[in-house]
């Protein structure tokens, strides 16, 4: 308790004693309001000294309010980045695979493929295929270009990985006893995944395994075979 607060208490108590008793019931309300302010006011100057003004040795005003504009210019860039349509050109990108085999059964063969994202995790995109083979066991040989399209689609379970699905057409040349040779189209259904690897910024190793699931008699492929694919992708 200061000065101050001592001075107004002892005014209080000498005003309440200046107070002249006309009779008995004029005393006993004076001894009252006595009793009070001496029981009382202490208590009131003691609860003032022990509880600061400013409890806190900052602006709570001024933290709040940067709270809640970080808040705000969060959420604002999170829309910005949710809403930035990409340019048409970047959502494509380019890939292919090159099979190369050398010896008394030569194969080389290229896959050129281009894909579109339609969305950062679903892309679909189609191949070109053509294979030269060249067999040669004593005095014969065997020599045949094979060719055909595809049409597949990705979808990307991790930032690595993705599952594939594809449906291909490939034209092989078929012989037979009585034939010099005829030409069919045989159907594929690919279904696996694969992993990719970034090597650049616009550039990606891909390894993929895939399955035919349609078992077509006339394909050239054993049953249920895996297919192994080893490539680049590249993207503008």
């Amino acid at each position: 308790m200061d000065k101050t607060q001592v001075s107004r208490w002892l005014e209080m108590v000498i005003t309440v004693y200046k107070i002249k008793p006309v009779n008995k019931q004029n005393k006993i309300v004076r001894n009252i309001c006595f009793f009070i302010s001496i029981f009382f006011f202490p208590f009131g100057s003691f609860a003032q000294d022990t509880i600061p003004v400013n409890p806190f040795p900052f602006d709570t005003t001024l933290i709040e309010n940067s709270s809640i504009d970080t808040v705000r210019e969060k959420k604002k860039a999170t829309d910005q980045e949710t809403n930035t349509i990409k340019p048409f050109k970047s959502r494509f990108y380019y890939g292919g695979y090159v099979n190369l085999t050398f010896g008394s059964y030569t194969v080389i063969g290229v896959e050129p493929s281009i894909a579109y994202k339609f969305t950062p995790r679903l892309s679909l995109g189609t191949k070109l295929t053509y294979e030269y083979i060249h067999e040669k066991q004593g005095s014969y040989v065997y020599e045949e270009s094979n060719y055909g399209f595809s049409v597949f689609s990705r979808m990307r379970v991790t930032p690595r990985f993705y599952t594939h699905a594809e449906y291909s057409s490939m034209n092989y040349k078929f012989y037979n006893e009585v034939s010099t040779g005829e030409r069919k189209w045989v159907p594929f259904l690919f279904l696996g995944g694969g992993f990719s690897q970034p090597v650049t910024q616009n550039t990606w190793f891909n390894a993929e395994v895939l399955f035919d699931v349609l078992q077509n008699e006339n394909s050239p492929y054993e049953d249920w075979a895996p297919f192994y694919s080893v490539g680049f992708g590249v993207g503008f």
